[in-house]
């Protein structure tokens, strides 16, 4: 796709509705301030709202005190930039307790009401806050707060995943990804596909590689078990004992030829008695640890009767909707059991699934090119105070980075031809990795074609079948299978995707050949038995894409949450 995607204005990123409070100004509609992006993201930096009565809330960044006046830099995270507030000293004290040097502090919260004026003469700001009331204040122990106004790393704020959104980078990189996440739901509604909510639990291997997390109650129910057969041999002689008592609670009223009513009752109550003490002798039977049957584990006493992962993907899934609606995709969490503490890898990830019938593996890479210049194009419109930061802190490349994408065709080759190239640059390039045709392409490789030979992204496509997965569809040479890599600047592979096999035979045999077995995936073979379909797919690694955009170098700092092999924080 070319061109620049219509977007709306930057400022509907913030707060999609916004209700006008004073003229020239807005009020967020659900919250009670004015955005201070609104303010100071004006052309004029917001010297024309000088007069006007605000109410704005957020973080102070820095803070100081000269003469009797408190100067606060606050952020409220819609946007990176700080409005200059002041606090005259005075009005400090009618807040009780609070002091000065309280309100300064960094990490406070201010919930505050002013009027805007144009600062003196030769300071950076074009428009600061008089705060005439203080409506609220979070206050922080500056002591012990653990994100001070000195500069922090990356690593060192991982260890505060609760309180790193304050910082500078993280809160940019959040408004970033928000807006990729923005981007990615408006192109594919654009084009007409269907949003589809996969499952998060699966009985499915989609790559066939085994590394997923095992989802299972087997464990607190052998734990719950074993706490339970502690206690059976008192709670089985009580059961003995009270039904030996109702049993003979019951003689009694029949020798005394007591009234049918009274006997009808001492019986019910010996039949619980009597039940009870079945259910207490049949647990004191059962055998402590995992069930196991066969000498195996007995996944038939799991909670789904079965083997249970979390999903490693959602295409296999979102294959059923494209084959009856044709154009669908899904966006959302999956995970991966892979022991790996590379700054590439993360145990739980966002994906983008796009599925489309009628479509081969040409109409696959035009939508992936598409769709990635159209998230480049995107953060350039909407994004760009954001990525001036990122250029400023991490990347000074980015925005080029992301016009050149935006604006260039991708290169298109084989992967026989990438291969061959590879081969004689190696004469003069020491890689690590051997290059051969049949290897999976690494990392060094895939950024010397998009970073060295073109200097643009790469579509590498007719992979040998022996390194992609079984549901990607044979070439005729019965070598290659039609699936491809987009391979970009700064990260490599950014989405892998293919053309599926629709026919029943050959991907029957490929599931077989690969090792796997066929009940698992019977539903996904009525997919080929019943009105088969032409269809292609792919998927974007979503932090992969933020890393791209924005130059940052480990995965870990690019998701809200990251979860990796010894840590799952919050």
């Amino acid at each position: 796709m070319s061109g620049s995607p219509s977007a709306p204005p930057a400022d509907e990123l913030a707060a999609v509705t916004l209700t006008d409070s004073v003229a020239g100004v807005v009020e967020a509609e659900f919250s009670q301030r004015v955005l201070i992006r609104s303010i100071i993201r004006r052309p004029d930096g917001g010297a024309d709202l000088a007069g006007q009565r605000v109410r704005v809330g957020g973080w102070v960044k820095k803070g100081r005190k000269q003469r009797a006046i408190a100067f606060l830099e606050v952020n409220d995270g819609s946007c990176e930039a700080n409005l200059q507030v002041l606090v005259d000293a005075e009005l400090v004290t009618t807040l009780g307790e609070v002091t000065v040097g309280q309100i300064v502090a960094t990490g406070t919260c201010v919930h505050v009401e002013g009027t805007l004026k144009v600062p003196p003469e030769g300071t950076v700001q074009r428009i600061e806050l008089n705060v005439e009331k203080v409506l609220d204040l979070g206050t922080v122990n500056a002591a012990k707060y653990p994100l001070p106004k000195t500069k922090l790393t990356l690593e060192f704020i991982r260890d505060y995943v609760h309180l790193r959104p304050r910082t500078n980078a993280i809160s940019a990189i959040a408004r970033i990804r928000n807006a990729l996440a923005y981007a990615t739901h408006t192109f594919f509604q654009k084009h007409g596909f269907l949003y589809v909510h996969t499952p998060i639990i699966t009985t499915s291997d989609c790559e066939g590689a085994g590394e997923m997390f095992q989802v299972t109650t087997l464990i607190n129910d052998a734990e719950k078990l074993e706490k339970e057969l502690t206690k059976i041999p008192a709670d089985l002689e009580a059961a003995r004992i009270l039904a030996k008592d109702k049993g003979e609670i019951v003689t009694q009223l029949k020798s005394a030829k007591a009234s049918d009513t009274e006997i009808s009752a001492a019986v019910s109550e010996l039949k619980i008695a009597k039940e009870n003490l079945k259910k207490l002798e049949e647990k004191s039977k059962l055998k402590p640890g995992i069930p196991q049957k066969d000498g195996k584990i007995d996944y038939g006493q799991d909670f789904f009767a079965r083997q249970a992962f979390l999903t490693v993907s959602g295409q296999l899934q979102v294959e059923t909707y494209a084959s009856a609606l044709s154009s669908v995709y899904t966006f959302g969490p999956t995970f991966r059991a892979e022991h790996s503490h590379t700054s590439r890898h993360l145990a739980e990830f966002w994906m983008v699934e796009p599925e489309i019938a009628f479509a081969d593996i040409q109409d696959d890479m035009n939508c992936a090119e598409a769709f990635v210049k159209f998230l480049c194009q995107w953060l350039l419109d909407n994004c760009r105070d954001d990525m001036e930061f990122m250029v400023e802190k991490f990347d000074k490349s980015a925005i080029d980075r992301l016009e050149m994408v935006a604006a260039t065709g991708f290169v298109r080759l084989s992967y026989t031809d990438a291969v061959a190239i590879l081969e004689e640059a190696s004469k003069e390039t020491n890689f690590e990795n051997k290059v051969e045709w049949g290897i999976d392409l690494a990392s060094e490789h895939e950024r010397y074609l998009t970073e060295v030979k073109y200097k643009k992204p790469v579509i590498v496509y007719n992979y040998p079948k022996g390194i992609k997965a079984f549901y990607m569809k044979v070439n005729t040479d019965n070598k290659t299978v039609a699936a491809m890599d987009v391979l970009v600047p700064k990260v490599g592979e950014l989405i892998g995707g293919s053309q599926r096999e629709e026919r029943y035979e050959v991907i029957r045999d490929r599931i077989l050949e690969m090792g796997l077995p066929l009940e698992p995936y019977e539903w996904y073979l009525d997919l080929r038995r019943f009105g088969t379909v032409k269809h292609s797919g792919f998927g974007l690694g979503f932090e992969r894409m933020i890393l791209f955009a924005t130059g940052i170098d480990n995965i870990r700092d690019v998701i809200p949450f990251p979860r990796y092999p010894g840590r799952a924080d919050l």
